[in-house]
């Protein structure tokens, strides 16, 4: 079965950045010690002041269905509340 990953873009609140950030970080961390499933979830900061891009890979879809239904996913939109403008993604298979 081929790996599943995203690409994603998170337009974040002007000014809001060195609040959102550490909380990105942090979901980072839980999701990859305790989701099975996640198997790589890197965060890039391109030069533009209001944005980060995410690139995650998942074992599978149902994995990353899991991880969008999961506890960090929920946790991370409470904590971060008015710090996110917009959040896109394009779903990808994983070539190998």
């Amino acid at each position: 079965m081929a790996k599943f990953a995203v690409i994603a873009t998170v337009e974040v609140t002007p000014g809001r950045m060195d609040e959102y950030l550490p909380l990105m970080m942090a979901h980072r961390a839980r999701c990859l010690k305790d989701e099975l499933g996640t198997l790589q979830f890197e965060v890039l900061r391109p030069k533009e002041e209001n944005k980060l891009l995410l690139y995650e890979v998942y074992t599978d879809e149902a994995a990353f269905e899991t991880h969008l239904k999961g506890s960090s996913r929920a946790r991370q939109h409470r904590e971060a509340a008015g710090m996110v403008v917009s959040m896109s993604g394009t779903r990808c298979t994983l070539m190998e």
